[in-house]
């Protein structure tokens, strides 16, 4: 069972004591009420004014005099003017001469040498007769026995030889009672050429002497092989291999010396400095030799050839200043002042081709086609002069009437700024060429 808690405090008291706490917490509420402050900004307002102002004029007396600035932008009168003319390339000049139409030459060189291996062509049937030594015995009598050159001699196996020139065999002796045969060791050569005439040792007879007693008592033997008989096909070079070979190597020699020269006039140095032209070129053969003759029995040759290269070059920085001295030339005599307009050089544009080549003298002449944007000249600081002061409207009307001047452009700043500022550095002056 539940308990139930009972106030203790009688209604009356517990009223009182509502009430007090009531008047307190009013009476707290009262005292914690934050004071009105009532702040005058009246003599701050004083200090602003007496020490602001001056400064404030200060800073705009500063920015009008030191930010202020007029910005013109002006485009000149134009004109795109064409010119032919004709250059010598010389390796004799030392230096260039503008006058007589002459800039140097350097000569510049590349060696280059290849070997390469070709296959023979030619066929042929190699043929040799086998020969040996026999030695032939006189048995007939005391007497020498002549022998003509080509006489015949026969082996047992019927393989003809002949004797290349005419022999004589000695006669025989007697040494005690008994006869000794005379002999001689001579050289034979096959009938025929063939390794079958290459035979084994064997004995001879001379069919010359057949039917007759001398036929048994002269005769021949060899101790050793008959050798050296061959027939056999064979590769060998011919004169249309060495030319075959000396016309391609020439061909390509021509190439790799000039794809040479290439490599290295395209390298940074040079190309940036130079100009070489790839129909000036001379190729010429130094030397060419064949490891091999014709009828040389191989199957593969080498060939060799060296060659030289040469082309003249001529500097970017000459002919550009050839052609800017030529345009001046012709815009004085055509009117009269060189200084009247000049060469917007960013429009330079330099054609040529060589018109002759003659490198054995050292000599290129080139035709040369230049065009040119010529613009009016501006003398930029008699312009700031005639304007300083002028306001944005006598600007505008001052450079719109004048003749040389095509467009214009013209912005002062800042906002405020409403003449032409008297500092030449305040006045912005850009020629804009189209």
């Amino acid at each position: 069972m539940k308990k139930k808690v009972i106030d203790i405090i009688p209604k009356k008291e517990l009223e009182r004591t509502s009430l007090k706490e009531f008047h307190l917490e009013k009476e707290s509420r009262i005292k914690l009420k934050k004071p009105e402050i009532r702040v005058s900004f009246l003599p701050g307002r004083k200090k602003i004014l007496i020490f602001g102002l001056p400064l404030f004029i200060s800073a705009l007396i500063f920015c009008y005099f030191n930010l202020s600035k007029a910005e013109i932008e002006i485009w000149p009168e134009t004109e795109i003017l064409t010119f032919q003319t004709k250059l010598t390339v010389d390796k004799k000049a030392e230096a260039p001469d503008f006058s007589a139409k002459v800039i140097s030459g350097k000569v510049f060189e590349k060696e280059k040498t290849i070997t390469e291996n070709f296959a023979s062509s030619g066929k042929a049937l190699k043929e040799k007769k086998a020969e040996g030594t026999i030695k032939v015995y006189n048995e007939y009598s005391a007497t020498p026995q002549i022998l003509i050159a080509t006489t015949r001699f026969v082996s047992v196996d019927g393989k003809l030889f002949r004797t290349p020139i005419r022999v004589t065999i000695p006669g025989g002796h007697y040494e005690k009672g008994k006869f000794v045969p005379g002999e001689i060791d001579i050289k034979v050569v096959a009938d025929q050429p063939g390794p079958e005439y290459n035979i084994e040792p064997s004995t001879f007879s001379i069919p010359g002497f057949a039917g007759t007693d001398r036929y048994t008592k002269f005769y021949g033997k060899s101790f050793k092989a008959m050798e050296g008989g061959i027939s056999e096909k064979t590769v060998q070079v011919t004169q249309e291999d060495l030319e075959r070979a000396e016309n391609a190597l020439t061909e390509k020699i021509k190439e790799e010396c000039l794809s040479a020269l290439n490599n290295e006039l395209d390298s940074e140095e040079k190309a940036s400095e130079f100009i070489f032209l790839e129909d000036a070129v001379r190729t010429e053969v130094v030397e060419k030799f064949a490891f091999a003759k014709p009828g040389d029995e191989f199957e593969n040759f080498n060939f060799q050839v060296e060659a030289k290269s040469e082309t003249l070059l001529f500097k970017k920085e000459e002919i550009e200043n050839f052609t800017k001295e030529f345009i001046k030339s012709q815009l004085s005599e055509r009117e009269g002042n060189d200084m009247a307009r000049k060469i917007y050089e960013e429009s330079l544009e330099i054609s040529y081709s060589p018109e002759t080549i003659d490198l054995k003298d050292g000599q290129i002449i080139l035709s040369l086609e230049v065009s040119a944007k010529i613009y009016s000249d501006i003398d930029i600081s008699l312009l700031r002069k005639w304007l300083k002061g002028k306001s944005l409207t006598e600007t505008r009307i001052f450079l719109e009437n004048q003749p040389k001047i095509t467009k214009i452009k013209v912005e002062f700043w800042p906002f405020w700024v409403k003449k032409v500022p008297e500092n030449n550095e305040k006045i912005k002056i850009d020629l804009k060429i189209e």
